[in-house]
């Protein structure tokens, strides 16, 4: 292993445990909100255990944040500007089935805010259980129709409509129209 593939794994386990302990889960909630066990993800922030991209995929997921988060190149001093040019907007992965998520800003390891191109397919949701975790969202709806939960006030969103919020308010969302909604839907996560 190169010395800084070595880097990049050896800070895998420490940015776990800043974010975990960021939102204030203790590593049982992380290890429900992931479907990791508790012991797995204690090795992992104690750097005793490199995660598989599964779980990590499953840990980032419930943390609320990229894959690239853990592995990007923190050191990165090359010039923080991203142009994304109609067509060339990266996947980004998302738990959550039935939204395709399509980014439209840079990395979250170079920038506090990220942006994405959200379809939401008709009765998709943020699940079960409501959702927490540091930071704001800021949703603009350009077609179809999104409903959100924030601290039990629910907002009925259509196009043209937006909504703003931290995210250390409980919240959830779902479409619960016939068809896909397309929103712009943008996140603040501190670093």
């Amino acid at each position: 292993m190169t010395e800084e593939l070595t880097r990049i794994v050896s800070d895998i386990g420490p940015k776990v445990r800043t974010l975990r302990k960021q939102a204030g889960l203790s590593l049982q909630q992380l290890a429900e909100r992931s479907e990791v066990s508790a012991a797995a993800i204690h090795k992992i922030e104690q750097g005793g255990m490199v995660p598989t991209i599964t779980t990590l995929l499953k840990v980032a997921g419930a943390l609320g944040r990229p894959v690239a988060y853990f592995v990007d190149e923190a050191g990165d001093t090359s010039d923080p500007t991203v142009f994304t040019k109609d067509g060339d907007q990266r996947p980004i992965y998302t738990s959550h089935t039935g939204i395709g998520l399509a980014g439209i800003s840079g990395t979250y390891g170079r920038f506090f805010l990220a942006g994405a191109r959200a379809t939401v397919e008709p009765g998709a949701s943020s699940g079960d259980r409501p959702l927490v975790h540091p930071g704001e969202e800021l949703v603009h709806v350009l077609d179809g129709q999104l409903e959100f939960v924030v601290n039990e006030q629910v907002y009925r969103l259509k196009p043209g409509d937006s909504l703003h919020f931290r995210t250390v308010q409980t919240h959830s969302w779902r479409n619960p129209g016939k068809v896909s909604a397309t929103a712009l839907w943008m996140a603040l996560r501190p670093q």
